[in-house]
């Protein structure tokens, strides 16, 4: 984080981010929700300079609130914040992991003890609280709560259900809407996209920090023209750059007409209660976030009470219309500083009513900018017995992925929606074997539709509906040599604080249990969609490892021992056809062996080759992260028979095939030894020596590529050697293939903020441009890779450029989608996935779109 002394937060750090591009940090809760990047990492202000001192987005949050706690102290010095009851808000749709981000960022900013609370069951405990003395008479005609909370950077829906109790009314949230980052900062993009085009820049498009200027320029121009002292027209005036400050600036006028229809009618769209959300290849990315395909909230809305018809229909009783009709509520609640705007409020009113069929009721909110700061501080008052509580408990139910029979995956309900606040549940009729000093991983995933499960319940959990989450793990500390099996349950509870708990538990000691971390680093980057039972002949495929790198020393040939890989296919089918969890079954079978890998070179040289392949990418299924610590135990070591050129090989491949599951410090150091053998290469070539035995310059360089957590700086030297190496005639066309990875716009599993700059990208695309690619294939597909577009205005090349190598793949006829990817923002398709990963992926294992 910055000094003190260098930091403005709030009001202050929006105006001087309107007059200074590149240095403002904003949207810091969406980048917490944002699995794409390195939550942890410097990486905002996004697409900012190297002068600009970067922050994480978890130190970001923490520093808003230590400027919170800072002020308060100063205020209150008798009695600081830390020690106060702290009630901290989140969007009702962060997942486990952005709420374990939060409370990271709470402890940082020295304020360890608090609850969480979602936003719109603050906005709405603000409303109850203020109207408790007549809750009654507000209430008496209300069987149903839509709370709409269109924020800044997420937009949230909950439905409470109001039941009459003796006389009085009883709210319970029956439903939370999934995470959907869409919200004003959307509005003030799509509002600066038609300004950035009136303004007639000469270089087309504005640069990151120039655009980020403009965007905080545009939103002061919507509040302006949409607020409740809405003017006419207004000017957005961005100022030049360098020396030409004022005598640069360029200015356009809006009117408050185009405002209200570019912004209302395309985020609240009128439609029928039937139309869902459009459904695109790729949604859009905007400095670094990906938000929605489609911007209609009201599509969204109508997706989201669909999802919940069930309860809704139930909540409503006899005033529910009959299916498939949509059951819509009788009340909303609408709250954000986006509904400051009459005429966005009255939209989404009009949009509800006609479906409905009548107007809904509306709970008044008299300041939707602080409903939520004030219904955190009702919230605190109701727990002391100062008011009606929302009941409902978790909002979520939340699943086990289990193996089952065959290819579906299917899950287990650990803890039902509906849960209440520190009500543990168990399954008595699951248990598990831990092995001592190993760790055990477990994948979640969570649903908040309505449909009623039960703890224990076996469900498909293929739908639309379920939400994959971070990994679980734990390591049960072994407490002597040898292994021992402990049976364990699973036990779930929803904490007070408002996160999810999960423990395994001994049968035989219940008083002994262990707790369940999500695991944070790398999350999203891969996912096993497939889980499958193993081979019929599984076992003879382990008797054949066995044979060959089994205990008892068999006199084998080295014939006998290539053998092993045919034997493998004829048991277990063809090799490309082996799913995720055979691979990883596999690695362990191998793994148990390594000592016995050096038996022969041949041993060594195979073993090396079925590790790697069993591996790759290195991520994706359960404790591949402890899979890869226990490989890297092997790189200190090195390989046995340092004469043979064919071992040196596989053993380059086994870590560009396991790259993905090292942390940037191994990788480091895989990348100074292939660095060291090809400086040694190189100083041979100069002499005219015979080069050394230790891989060729192909193996070494698509290693180096295929590093993508090291740091831009070493990835940049990288290309640049590349490029340099490959002017030369005698060079081998297949290394274009590295710079492609190496620059490309998209990574297939590192940060997008690591991503090789554009103007580097630009000049090694200029070089790219300069061949034939006709006759070098390879550099074709490195420049649709290094030309791809995301969206990401920091990261994407200047459109003409784009432009040119589109034309230029359409002249040699390459695939369609090499040219797609190029125009637009698109989902790559497996062929280039295969492509750009160097070799195909395990069938079952996706790598996610950033």
């Amino acid at each position: 984080m910055l000094p003190a002394s260098s930091r403005s937060s709030g009001g202050l750090a929006r105006e001087l981010g309107a007059q200074v591009p590149g240095r403002l940090v904003a949207s810091a809760k969406s980048w917490l929700s944002h699995a794409g990047v390195d939550r942890s990492a410097p990486i905002l202000p996004w697409g900012a300079g190297d002068d600009v001192a970067k922050v994480s987005p978890v130190a970001a949050s923490a520093s808003y609130l230590a400027h919170v706690r800072a002020a308060w102290n100063a205020r209150f010095p008798d009695a600081p914040l830390e020690r106060q009851e702290v009630v901290l808000t989140v969007p009702a749709s962060f997942d486990e992991g952005a709420r374990a981000l939060t409370l990271e960022a709470a402890r940082l900013a020295q304020l360890p003890a608090l609850r969480l609370l979602e936003e719109p069951q603050a906005a709405c405990y603000d409303w109850l609280f203020r109207h408790r003395a007549t809750l009654a008479a507000e209430l008496e005609a209300t069987r149903l709560i839509l709370v709409c909370d269109v924020g800044g950077g997420t937009t949230d829906f909950t439905l409470i259900r109001v039941a009459v109790e003796e006389g009085e009314p009883r709210l319970t949230r029956i439903g939370v809407g999934d995470h959907l980052m869409l919200g004003g900062d959307n509005m003030d993009l799509a509002l600066a996209h038609v300004v950035e085009a009136r303004l007639g820049v000469a270089e087309g498009k504005l640069t990151a920090a120039r655009f980020s200027q403009l965007l905080q320029r545009c939103r002061g121009a919507k509040e302006q023209l949409l607020g409740p002292a809405a003017r006419e027209r207004t000017t957005v005036t961005l100022l030049g750059a360098g020396s030409r400050l004022v005598g640069g600036a360029r200015s356009v006028e809006l009117a408050r007409d185009e405002v209200e229809h570019l912004i209302v009618d395309g985020f609240l769209p009128r439609g029928g209660a039937d139309q869902r959300p459009a459904r695109r290849r790729a949604g859009i990315v905007e400095f670094g976030l990906p938000y929605p395909a489609d911007p209609a909230i009201t599509r969204h809305l109508a997706a989201f009470l669909e999802r919940h018809a069930a309860a809704s229909r139930e909540a409503l009783g006899a005033d529910a219309p009959e299916a498939p009709e949509l059951p819509v509520p009788d009340t909303v609640l609408l709250n954000g500083g986006v509904f400051r705007s009459h005429a966005l409020s009255e939209r989404l009113q009009h949009v509800l009513g006609g479906w409905r069929g009548q107007a809904l009721r509306l709970l008044h909110n008299d300041d939707p900018d602080v409903a939520v700061a004030r219904g955190a501080v009702a919230y605190a008052l109701v727990r002391a017995g100062q008011g009606p509580r929302i009941g409902g408990g978790a909002p979520r139910s939340y699943f086990l992925v289990i193996e089952g029979d065959g290819p579906s995956r299917r899950g287990v309900c650990v803890l039902p929606r509906g849960t209440e606040e520190a009500v543990e549940v168990h399954l008595p009729e699951r248990s598990f074997a831990l092995k001592l000093g190993q760790p055990v991983q477990f994948h979640l995933v969570s649903s908040a539709a309505d449909t009623p499960h039960q703890a224990g319940d076996l469900v498909d959990i293929a739908g639309d509906d379920f939400v994959r989450l971070p990994p679980i793990a734990t390591v049960i500390p072994a407490a002597g040599s040898g292994t021992v099996d402990v049976p364990v349950r699973i036990v779930a509870t929803m904490t007070e604080v408002g996160t999810l708990d999960m423990h395994c538990v001994s049968i035989a000691e219940p008083a002994r249990r262990w707790l369940l971390a999500f695991q944070l680093r790398g999350d999203g980057a891969a996912q096993a969609e497939t889980v499958a039972a193993l081979p019929p002949r599984f076992a003879d495929a382990v008797e054949a490892v066995e044979r060959v790198f089994g205990s008892r020393s068999h006199d084998l040939s080295g014939k006998e021992v290539r053998q092993l890989r045919g034997q493998l296919d004829h048991l277990l089918g063809k090799r490309e056809s082996w799913d995720v969890p055979l691979l990883r079954a596999l690695f362990d079978v191998l793994w148990e062996r390594v000592r016995r890998r050096r038996r022969s070179a041949e041993h060594e040289r195979l073993w090396l080759n079925l590790a790697g392949y069993c591996l790759r990418p290195g991520l994706g299924y359960p404790l591949d992260d402890w899979r890869v610590e226990q490989l890297w135990t092997l790189f200190g070591q090195g390989i046995q028979y340092v004469r043979e050129r064919q071992n040196w090989s596989e053993w380059w491949t086994l870590w560009r095939r396991a790259a993905g599951g090292l942390g940037a410090a191994e990788q480091l150091l895989v990348l100074q030894a292939a660095g060291e053998q090809l400086e040694a290469d190189d100083a041979a070539r100069r002499a005219r020596q015979p080069l050394g035995t230790r891989g060729s310059l192909e193996d070494l360089v698509r290693l180096a590529a295929s590093l993508e957590r090291v740091e831009v700086e070493h990835r940049i030297e990288i290309g640049e050697w590349l490029i340099e190496r490959l002017q030369r005639p005698a060079e081998k066309h297949n290394a274009w293939w590295a710079v492609g990875r190496i620059g490309a716009r998209e990574p297939l599993y590192g940060s997008a903020h690591n991503v090789v700059p554009a103007d580097v990208a630009t000049r090694w695309l200029d070089a790219i441009l300069a061949l034939d690619w006709k006759r070098i294939e390879p550099a074709a597909f490195a420049a649709a890779q290094i030309a791809r577009m995301t969206g990401d205005r920091s990261r994407d090349l200047p459109a003409e450029l784009r432009d040119e190598v589109a034309r230029r793949l359409a002249a040699i006829n390459a695939p369609p989608s090499w040219t797609a990817m190029v125009r637009e923002v698109v989902v790559l398709e497996e062929a280039e996935k295969w492509r750009a990963f160097g070799e195909a992926l395990p069938p079952g294992l996706q790598l996610l779109d950033h």
